[in-house]
């Protein structure tokens, strides 16, 4: 008997668009705008399918991960299942108690202490007080939140939150577990201490539906991956296959090329543009292993500098440092300038985050970190990964010329 089983899933959407002047689809009042000289306005609805048809089962002590771009309708897919919205067309079949970490303290009272809503939490998973009390201790523990469990939770940080948000939904041993992107929040060692857990909790034949965009978290926790586009299943298959098909799919287009955040307006400079390619110039985000690639950094200088670095930094996800590019120092006049970098990095599939840095005789005028959006991915090719044993840089570091893209200054 399947613990999950959901059928033809299918979640729609209204949206309301406020639209003026021109705009107007209704001939009356347009014609009304035009006599009376006014501008005015009218809402115009629009369908919108956050899920369309979606179908798959779960069985006892599988590990499912679920994955997919920002909106691709993962979140809908878990609060369907969680009970908190109804799908538009569809049937689902839970057998089991179901506990969901779906954001950071789910189902907790602000304004009660750690200790109550422990408690209370156990009584909204249909938890007899007795139950609780056995797990109590423990629950305390993996949350690491003991000197703070009778202050209010709303004095919590983010991470004393998902700490005992995530404690007492795996501990009070619902038969489905569901943990949306929420881990993020926690550090390193929490995250792996969580990975851990839900795989207790599957050894013990219960299940545990997982979203995130951590692909190695996916890789390490799930048997299985199912990947969402545009709010339907493109592919239901083995963690490695579905994760090589996000992978080699996710990041084309405009994720090849980001324009980067703007500095204030007196500043020396700023970067403008990241761009990745293949080594012969293609625009793309994903790389086979052994294959190099290219990331171009474009800058402009609004005031004359003497010493300009630029700099590229490139971290795994779990904020591994892997190595950094940095060009020779140069003095520039105001201009756009270039500088090019070319990267080869013998790793297996994983993503990768870049920060990117200006300085002027060794101070930054310019940094952005984890670009927003951005991650570099190689797809596997059979070699093993090098692995990191601590936070420092993997590879030596790697210098380049500046270039100015107009007049050479």
């Amino acid at each position: 008997m399947s613990m999950i089983k959901v059928e033809g899933i299918s979640k729609r959407y209204q949206l309301g668009h406020i639209v003026s002047s021109k705009n107007l689809t209704n001939p009356f009042k347009r014609g009304l705008q035009r006599l009376m000289g006014k501008t005015m306005q009218e809402e115009v609805v629009e369908e919108f399918w956050a899920l369309r048809d979606v179908s798959f089962e779960v069985e006892p002590g599988e590990v499912v991960g679920i994955i997919g771009k920002n909106g691709a309708g993962k979140s809908t897919l878990l609060k369907i299942l969680s009970r908190i919205t109804d799908p538009s067309s569809g049937k689902i079949e839970l057998n089991g108690r179901v506990s969901s970490l779906l954001e950071v303290g789910t189902g907790f009272n602000p304004e009660l202490t750690g200790r109550e809503n422990i408690y209370l939490n156990g009584a909204i998973l249909g938890m007899s007080r007795k139950e609780i009390q056995k797990k109590f201790d423990e629950i305390v523990a993996f949350a690491e939140v003991e000197k703070f469990l009778d202050t209010p939770v709303k004095r919590y940080s983010s991470g004393m939150y998902v700490r005992l948000a995530f404690a007492v939904a795996a501990h009070l041993e619902p038969e489905i577990l569901i943990v949306d992107e929420v881990l993020a929040v926690g550090d390193v060692d929490f995250q792996k201490k969580c990975i851990g857990k839900m795989s207790d909790v599957a050894k013990k034949g219960r299940t545990v539906l997982f979203v995130s965009h951590n692909m190695a978290a996916v890789r390490s926790l799930c048997s299985r991956a199912v990947l969402l586009e545009n709010g339907a299943i493109t592919i239901d298959a083995d963690t490695e296959v579905t994760i090589t098909k996000y992978l080699s799919s996710s990041f084309s287009g405009n994720q090849s090329e980001i324009e980067l955040p703007k500095n204030p307006a007196d500043s020396v400079g700023e970067a403008t543009m990241l761009r990745f390619t293949t080594e012969d110039g293609a625009a793309r985000s994903h790389f086979k292993i052994g294959e190099p690639w290219k990331m171009a950094l474009e800058f402009e200088m609004y005031k004359s500098a003497s010493h300009v670095v630029a700099g590229i930094g490139i971290v795994t996800t779990e904020s591994v440092g892997l190595i950094s590019y940095w060009s020779i120092p140069r003095d520039l006049k105001p201009g756009r300038y270039q500088v090019e970098f070319v990267c080869n990095l013998p790793f297996k599939a994983c993503d990768l985050k870049v920060s990117v840095g200006l300085s002027e005789n060794g101070r930054n005028f310019y940094y952005f970190e984890d670009v927003a959006g951005v991650t570099i991915s190689t797809v596997a090719a059979g070699k093993q990964p090098i692995e990191s044993s601590g936070a420092g840089l993997l590879f030596d570091s790697n210098e380049c010329a500046i270039v100015g893209m107009e007049n050479d200054v």
